[in-house]
C-alpha cells in the first residue's frame, strides 16, 4: 500500500477525500479506494457551496499539521470530494502526523 503523499517539484502533494456536511471538522482516517489509491479522509461541516467546504478543508489540514493556512493549497478537485492538496513542509514531519491514522484503514 502506498501512502497519500507524493513529492513534487513545488512541495508535497496530498490526496484528500472530503466528506462535507458532517457534524464535525476533523481528519478521521486514511481511505483506501477500490483501485487501491490511499487518501486522507477529512470531514467538514460546511456544505460544498461557494467554496465553504474547501476553506474548511484548508483550515482542518492546517490545524492537523500545525502549519499556517497559507502553506496549504488545493491543486485539483475544487468541485470534487477527491482533492489533491499541496502542502509546504517536511515529508517526514507530515507523515508523522498521518501515522496514527494508518491503523484505521
Amino acid at each position: 500500500m502506498t501512502g497519500p503523499f507524493r513529492a513534487s517539484r513545488h512541495g508535497i502533494l496530498l490526496a484528500v477525500r472530503v466528506t462535507p456536511k458532517s457534524s464535525s471538522d476533523e481528519v478521521t482516517s486514511l481511505h483506501t479506494a477500490a483501485d487501491g489509491a490511499v487518501s486522507l479522509a477529512v470531514k467538514v461541516s460546511p456544505p460544498p457551496n461557494k467554496g465553504k467546504a474547501n476553506k474548511a478543508v484548508i483550515d482542518v489540514l492546517a490545524k492537523a499539521f500545525g502549519l499556517p493556512k497559507s502553506a496549504i493549497v488545493i491543486v485539483s478537485g475544487e468541485t470534487s470530494r477527491h482533492k489533491v492538496v499541496s502542502v509546504a513542509g517536511n515529508l517526514a514531519a507530515l507523515e508523522a502526523v498521518i501515522a496514527p491514522y494508518r491503523n484505521l484503514i
